[in-house]
């Protein structure tokens, strides 16, 4: 009973299910899902019943194997009840391995699925295959990702053959309890979008399993309860190589009369809401937003009437950010069965890609609770990315007496609970340094493949064994871990460790000790509890050209050694970022190349004026932001590197201070990579923008070479990735700083309030915790830019962590132990290239390679242009 009450209390906090978390094996091998629960069609013998259908098991003859030879017109299935609405996301599957004596296996299968064991509903995949491959041997286990998801409760494995064959399966089931309990929502069928210069762009529920008639979806689930995530520019995003936009649903206003979307939703049972969550985009330049205001309505049964006081809740309409976003509808803790919901258009067009429910279930006395058995810390397959947590037993009943001392027992733990919860707010509220809470949906990790198929070698099935949890969290909240000096005292061989990355300055700067990258030394740098956010940010928002170091007197102009250029021939073209205290704008220059004299830095023009970046210091800015500013154009005019952005010149006479840069007509190397897709014969039919593995390697070499140049110079950039590198027209690289002065990439960033903004999924453990920035911090970052290009940046690092985690994880690499995690390797990228990878993410200093090897190493890999 404690149990349950604690799974229904967590369920208030619990957000939508993430497929690549949501990967707990479900009973099958183990024996959690019992034999009264897996039946089939037919069997061949009783020995090949479908009780003996369990992936790694021997019993019986070794697998279910229906009755005959399978025609290609047959249709024979193993069927399991899973006892309750699951949202299943992995199969796996075996043949018939009889200790070496069976040879019978299911080549390929399909699947179909009942959440209420009478309608039965094919599975088919994004592209509307039915299809899955199998296996290929009789003891190999083939696991196979859904995409999309299932939330099912009753599933067939129908074995597919195109020719006569004798066919035997053992499986396993990978997934969790679906939370939601949400059976089927209904609402109007999403419509086309016509964007200028893009295909029109289907906004329907391609994966809805319920009916549609007069265009009205009915009785199903789909897309919005598949979890996965929008991305904030609809139009670019190609999720699965499928057409742009397709995670969205979207209505148009005009063609809805009332203004609203009116959608419904059934559950599994009576729910005690407290909120829903509604992921929307809100790219307003398309005439895209978040809903101005819902307001949805109530009954308690199926078969009653809607209640008529409904709940409603406005939204502050988002002119400036055009990040898509989770907007939170409180539901008051409203008792229903089913909610009608009318989300009112704030403009043009509402887009939709998950919709979840946090709730707690409301059990009648007369009814058993539902129990989901979560599996044992016990290891029984071999998937090591799927993550386990402890087995727990159903509730069992006594004499009264024992009952209500029971009951009493709970009410008191639940009182002990509330309070500890209370107690907890309030003291994060007063620790807590960073705007964002841990949620709790947010504790999980990534311990998932990144393919869609794993081959597991299993004969002979191995002995279980028990594991250790694989991941230990540190708490943020911690106030150990808001103060450097704490830290320190809780971890004594941290002083030690963290000393040896005092080296280096800022990344226009070198350190006074003139220490190698791998020296020890002690550096005057403050730790970022201790800095102020102006030196940390700069000008324009960004951290790397901080130099605590450098003083203000050394500031002088006779210090800066670049021209002069005259202001009223700066043509402003277009913004292409801001920060803090200033901006970066797309000018052209009239005569610049006349100006700056034979053999400067510029593309060809081709006639017209040259294309530079300005960035500018607003006239009200700080002091200590102008000094910043100083310090930076002092910095850039030293830097004369191929592969580095070059300062061309400067408008100092008068306000606003300006600097003039190369500008890259390609852009960046983030936006140009995530545009492309790997070089292959179907890219050139199609004419589909495309690289190869080696333009990705000749990139890797240039940056490498650019940072090389700095490191040789003792500058520390500190903001090392693929948005900080641009492109010029014949694709050489120049390391830059702009990428967080662009809203484009302010999800990279962590802000701290009051104290800086970080690129944390870029940077080493001991920049996180101890504000140590050197050359070996930005081989770290160079690692982690490298899984960037071999992605084609079509995904954030860490992505499935959320960046308190991210914070935590890094305590894991201080500690060492084995449980920290690590970037997977790329499916592009070559197996030295991630041992190169790895060999920067090293825990320790001195192990991590120089830039200078790293250049020769990948210049002898990358073939020659």
């Amino acid at each position: 009973m404690l149990l349950y009450l604690l799974l229904a209390l967590q369920t208030e906090v619990n957000a939508q299910t993430d497929p690549a978390q949501c990967r707990y094996p479900l009973g099958m091998e183990d024996g959690r899902i019992q034999n009264d629960d897996i039946t089939a069609s037919s069997q061949w013998y009783e020995t090949t019943g479908p009780q003996y259908a369990r992936l790694n098991r021997e019993e019986g003859d070794g697998a279910w194997c229906p009755a005959g030879q399978l025609q290609p017109s047959d249709v024979q299935y193993l069927q399991l009840d899973l006892g309750q609405l699951i949202f299943l996301t992995v199969v796996a599957t075996q043949g018939r391995y009889a200790r070496n004596s069976g040879i019978e296996y299911a080549r390929k299968y399909r699947l179909e699925y009942s959440r209420d064991g009478h309608r039965w509903i094919p599975w088919r995949n994004r592209f509307g295959s039915e299809t899955i491959m199998g296996n290929v041997n009789t003891y190999d286990s083939v696991v196979r990702d859904l995409h999309p998801p299932i939330i099912t409760r009753f599933l067939r494995l129908i074995p597919v053959t195109d020719a006569v064959h004798t066919v035997c399966m053992r499986v396993e089931l990978f997934g969790c309890l679906w939370q939601d309990g949400l059976t089927a929502y209904s609402s109007p069928e999403g419509q086309t979008m016509m964007a200028p210069g893009y295909p029109n762009m289907p906004l329907n529920d391609s994966t809805y399993d319920g009916a549609l008639k007069r265009r009205k979806m009915s009785g199903g689930l789909g897309q919005l309860t598949d979890g996965v995530i929008g991305q904030d520019d609809f139009v670019q995003e190609r999720q699965y190589r499928l057409w742009p936009g397709n995670d969205y649903v979207g209505w148009r206003n005009d063609s809805l009369q009332p203004g609203y979307v009116e959608m419904e939703f059934e559950f599994d049972r009576q729910r005690n809401f407290t909120s829903m969550k509604v992921h929307s985009n809100n790219m307003f330049s398309r005439g895209v937003k978040i809903f101005a205001t819902v307001s949805c309505m109530f009954k308690l049964h199926l078969i009653s009437k809607w209640e008529p006081d409904s709940v409603e809740f406005h939204t502050v309409v988002d002119d400036r950010n055009p990040s898509a976003r989770y907007v939170t509808v409180p539901l008051k803790h409203r008792s229903a069965m089913a909610l009608s919901c009318r989300f009112y258009f704030a403009d043009t067009w509402m887009l939709f890609s998950e919709i979840s429910f946090q709730s707690a279930t409301n059990v009648l006395p007369t009814q058993k609770p539902p129990v989901f058995t979560p599996p044992s810390y016990e290891e029984n397959s071999k998937l090591e990315n799927i993550k386990t947590t402890p087995k727990t037993g159903s509730p069992e009943e006594g004499s009264p007496s024992i009952l209500i001392g029971c009951l009493v027992t709970i009410i008191l733990l639940l009182v002990v609970i509330i309070f500890l919860i209370l107690w907890c707010q309030y003291v994060c509220k007063v620790l807590e340094k960073a705007p964002r809470r841990i949620l709790e949906e947010e504790v999980t990790v990534r311990l998932s493949s990144s393919s869609d198929t794993i081959i597991l070698q299993t004969p002979p099935v191995p002995p279980r064994v028990s594991i250790d949890p694989p991941y230990e969290r540190i708490f943020l909240l911690d106030p150990q871990y808001q103060d450097p000096a704490a830290l320190r005292n809780k971890f004594p061989e941290l002083s030690q460790s963290a000393e040896s990355s005092a080296c280096g300055g800022g990344y226009a700067e070198p350190d006074v000790t003139l220490c190698t990258p791998h020296q020890s030394s002690q550096s005057s740098v403050p730790h970022y509890a201790e800095t102020d956010i102006i030196s940390l940010q700069g000008v324009t928002g960004s951290n790397m050209y901080a130099v605590p170091a450098l003083t203000v007197d050394s500031l002088t102009r006779k210090d800066i050694s670049v021209a002069e250029f005259p202001r009223e021939r700066l043509l402003f073209r277009e913004k292409l970022g801001e920060g803090q205290f200033g901006e970066v704008d797309l000018c052209e220059a009239e005569d610049l190349a006349g100006f700056l004299g034979e053999g400067a830095p510029l593309p060809e023009q081709d006639g017209r004026p040259a294309l530079v970046a300005v960035k500018q210091l607003r006239s009200d800015a700080t002091s200590n932001a102008r000094n910043d500013f100083l310090k930076e154009i002092k910095i850039m005019s030293r830097l004369n590197n191929p592969n580095i952005i070059q300062l061309l010149c400067v408008c100092m006479s008068s306000d606003p201070l300006c600097m003039v840069t190369e500008y890259m007509e390609n852009g960046d190397l983030n936006m140009f990579l995530s545009q492309r897709e790997i070089e292959s014969t179907l890219t050139h039919a199609n004419n589909i923008p495309s690289v190869s593995i080696a333009d990705l390697l000749h990139m890797s070499v240039q940056i490498s070479s650019g940072m090389k140049y700095l490191a040789s110079l003792n500058f520390v950039h500190r903001d090392l990735a693929t948005r900080n590198c641009l492109l010029d027209r014949h694709l050489t690289i120049k390391i830059s700083d702009f990428g967080m002065s662009r809203n484009l990439y302010s999800s990279d960033y962590y802000r701290i309030q009051g104290r800086a903004v970080l690129p944390i999924r870029w940077m080493a453990w001991e920049s996180i915790l101890l504000g140590k920035f050197t050359t070996a911090s930005d081989v770290w970052a160079f690692g982690v830019t490298l899984w960037e290009i071999f992605t084609l940046c079509k995904e954030q690092p860490y992505s499935l962590l959320s960046d308190e985690q991210v914070i935590e994880n890094t305590g894991e690499f201080f500690r060492n132990q084995g449980r920290q995690i690590c970037l997977s390797a790329p499916p592009l990228c070559p197996s030295f290239l991630f041992e190169v990878m790895m060999r920067c993410w090293s825990r320790d200093i001195a192990d991590r390679p120089s830039f200078q090897s790293l250049h020769q190493t990948l210049r002898t890999f990358a073939p020659p242009l």
